[in-house]
């Protein structure tokens, strides 16, 4: 049994997917399936039930999964341990972040850090909340940027900064009219959302009151609900016409589609806002590295 098993084992618990699981963890799938396979024969019982469309751990693999993230957790703690002695701002820090924060975020948090902590290396990764969390607690991230509310056992956040929320909508759209847009028109219109499993997704249908509704009544009369799989992507159909769309402010960057083109406009107050804040665990030892990390993107 080795560490690399066990972190294959935590992988595949988490996507339920052997393809996917491959893929976070950077190995081919016959690579995984046989490590898989093998740690099941070294311990003499089937770790997960496995059907022709998903896999699922056994109430046993569950146990045995969850003492596995403990496992990494703390063998990750002994490298920490180490570093202690080393320069907190010398060795690569590994920085994860939301996919809605990310592309806006890494280039102004690279360029920054190369002036604070030029010595620094810096590993960034975009990814989901819930994957990014995994990551975090198995130590294979020493820190992430996510959107509030996020708890997790033994990671503690600190808020980066309040982010409001834009109407990105063609400039010959009837609400283009208006200097600031009520949250509750949204819903008579065709507004494009960030696809299932994004939190911004999530964070929009709660600010915007009766879209949720609309969404599922036109879903029910057969008419085609258009998701977009990136910030980008929903400029881009917004661009070609096909609807409406909220962005955090920082996204709302649409210079590169020419004058006269788009419109962006902003809520009435109180307008609806994101909160990013930085998460790390409790026992990471690089607490310098945590402040120069948050201090880099204070204005």
């Amino acid at each position: 049994m080795t560490l690399t098993e066990l972190r294959y084992l935590v992988a595949l618990s988490e996507t339920g997917h052997f393809r996917k699981a491959a893929e976070q963890c950077h190995v081919s799938q016959p690579t995984l399936s046989i490590a898989i396979k093998k740690l099941e024969e070294e311990l003499g019982i089937s770790l997960f039930e496995r059907s022709r469309h998903s896999i699922t751990a056994t109430p046993t693999g569950e146990r045995i999964v969850e003492q596995a993230r403990t496992i990494l957790q703390e063998t990750q703690n002994l490298l920490n341990l180490a570093e202690l002695g080393k320069d907190p701002l010398g060795s690569i820090l590994s920085v994860g972040a939301i996919y809605t924060v990310g592309p806006y975020l890494f280039p102004r948090l690279v360029t920054r850090l190369q002036q604070e902590a030029p010595k620094m290396p810096l590993y960034v990764e975009e990814s989901y909340t819930a994957s990014l969390r995994g990551k975090l607690t198995s130590g294979e991230l020493d820190a992430i940027f996510v959107a509030l509310p996020f708890t997790e056992t033994d990671v503690v956040t600190r808020a980066i900064y309040d982010e409001p929320f834009v109407v990105l909508l063609p400039e010959d759209h009837p609400l283009s009219g208006e200097q600031r847009i009520e949250p509750s028109a949204l819903a008579r219109h065709r507004v494009l959302l960030m696809g299932e499993g994004h939190c911004f997704r999530d964070q929009v249908l709660e600010a915007c009151p009766g879209l949720q509704q609309a969404i599922s009544d036109n879903h029910a009369q057969g008419h085609a609900v258009v998701e977009g799989s990136s910030l980008e992507t929903l400029k881009h159909m917004v661009a070609s016409g096909l609807g409406i769309t909220v962005l955090p402010e920082s996204a709302a960057n649409v210079a590169t589609y020419g004058e006269h083109t788009l419109a962006i406009r902003p809520f009435t107050d109180p307008a609806p806002q994101r909160t990013i804040a930085l998460a790390w665990r409790v026992s990471y030892p690089r607490h310098q590295a945590i402040d120069v990390l948050s201090s880099a993107l204070k204005e």
